[in-house]
């Protein structure tokens, strides 16, 4: 049994980002909710944009790991002047990438759409949803950034605060532009993503906020000393990171591409169904999200002043805490289920499908939370190499196999996309869990 110290100390970088990563995504299924009174082809029509927009983001994802891991191994080396400089070379590369992300992906959003499943009934409410949001992306690219950076300081508090607020400003628009209320224009779809730009602006404005005060570890002051600039240094260090994070999603993305279009191809109502359960199965890993975001912190910070030790009892520490959550979430979605989905849709024959979902989610949430943690360790010292080989194997090659099979061989339809969804998580949690249990991660250098 570990000491005290350990739990108390993770708790108090992990809960604000818990609860970030919980906001957001519940932000996420209130949008799914409100849409929903637009009929299950609007559901569908904004599940088909998860997958491309979720790769339009990806290399911000991948930078945002990067300066998280980065800033954490700095603040224990003692170098604020590095880990500042890591924030200001980061920011300056993802706005390279907005500029690039942004002309493909609205350039070429008719062909991405429909090779995600997109067709006569979806196609027109996707497409409008999809070129807002990717107008707005160049929001999300800074205060990911910002956030990513705050959070390796141990500063979680800022992100929870910042992503809370844009959630409800999210939540507020959705509520005057989906249906039109309070004299605003009935947009519906286009409506929705509108306010999902507006949250992710005001959510920005609030990361540059942050960075004013001059207690902040992390501030524009020491971001500008000796000017800001992108430093080859340490945009070889991200790079280092970052490249193996941007491959590692993108060969997840494979696998939730073949899902995802899968579960399009049962049908709209089907696809509805798993669009929901997918975003159910969100709320579970933004609680593992948070964990992980408590453990990169807390395990680089370790490392960088050379306790190794601690990295691995923080490490365990937070896989502990995150069992708990997994149990917890797995009752509630067993019991609630049902009851959850009736939200979102008023045919009973769709409602009843829900039920396969139902029967899967519980299972994979443990899974998901503990994989989710076990990465973040691996990640904050710089074993990424080895999540990139995991993800490769669970997600992009057992994952896609086990979905065309069950689908289309084994003929189980959402049962089969699920199954395959079990099997995923479940040697993502095997394959992380060994490595983490080995502890030679922790004699990596970044």
């Amino acid at each position: 049994m570990l000491d005290s110290k350990y739990y108390k100390r993770a708790l108090s970088i992990a809960w604000p980002a818990v609860f970030e990563s919980f906001f957001i995504a519940l932000a996420g299924m209130i949008d799914t909710f409100m849409i929903s009174s637009l009929g299950p082809e609007a559901i569908a029509a904004i599940g088909l944009t998860t997958q491309p927009k979720f790769l339009a983001i990806t290399s911000f994802f991948a930078i945002s790991s990067a300066v998280s891991a980065l800033v954490a191994r700095r603040q224990g080396e003692d170098n604020r002047t590095k880990a500042n400089q890591t924030l200001a070379t980061s920011i300056l590369i993802s706005m390279i990438f907005v500029v690039i992300t942004t002309i493909i992906m609205i350039r070429f959003a008719d062909p991405i759409l429909v090779f995600a499943g997109s067709d006569e009934s979806t196609h027109t409410m996707a497409k409008e949803y999809f070129n807002v949001i990717m107008l707005g992306i160049v929001f999300n690219a800074l205060s990911m950034t910002i956030n990513a950076a705050h959070r390796g300081a141990g500063n979680t508090r800022i992100a929870f605060i910042t992503n809370l607020v844009s959630s409800i400003v999210n939540i507020f628009f959705n509520y005057l532009l989906i249906e039109g209320n309070l004299g605003f224009p009935a947009l519906g779809t286009k409506g929705a993503a509108i306010a999902t730009v507006i949250g992710a602006a005001v959510s920005t404005i609030m990361c540059f906020y942050s960075l004013r005060k001059k207690n902040s570890y992390l501030n524009l002051k020491e971001m500008a000393y000796g000017g800001i600039r992108i430093s080859k240094t340490i945009a070889k260090e991200i790079s280092n990171l970052g490249v193996n994070i941007f491959i590692e999603i993108m060969s997840m993305r494979i696998g939730f591409f073949i899902t995802a279009l899968t579960a399009a191809r049962l049908g709209t109502d089907y696809f509805a169904v798993h669009n929901v359960g997918m975003n159910l199965l969100s709320l579970s890993f933004s609680l593992g999200d948070g964990m992980s975001v408590a453990v990169i912190t807390l395990t680089g910070n370790n490392l960088g002043a050379g306790r190794k030790n601690e990295a691995i009892a923080y490490g365990k520490a937070c896989q502990q805490i995150g069992f708990i959550m997994g149990i917890i979430i797995s009752i509630v979605f067993m019991i609630f289920g049902r009851a959850i989905f009736s939200l979102f849709f008023n045919d009973p024959s769709i409602i009843e499908k829900s039920d396969i979902v139902i029967r899967y989610i519980g299972f994979i949430v443990i899974f998901q939370i503990l994989q989710v943690i076990y990465g973040g360790s691996l990640r904050s010292a710089g074993d990424v190499k080895y999540t990139l080989f995991v993800a490769i194997i669970s997600v992009t090659i057992v994952r896609s196999v086990a979905t065309l099979v069950m689908v289309n061989m084994l003929k189980l339809g959402l049962d089969g996309i699920w199954i395959a969804i079990l099997t995923d998580q479940a040697s993502r949690f095997i394959g992380l869990r060994h490595r983490f249990k080995k502890g030679k991660w922790v004699d990596l250098k970044i």
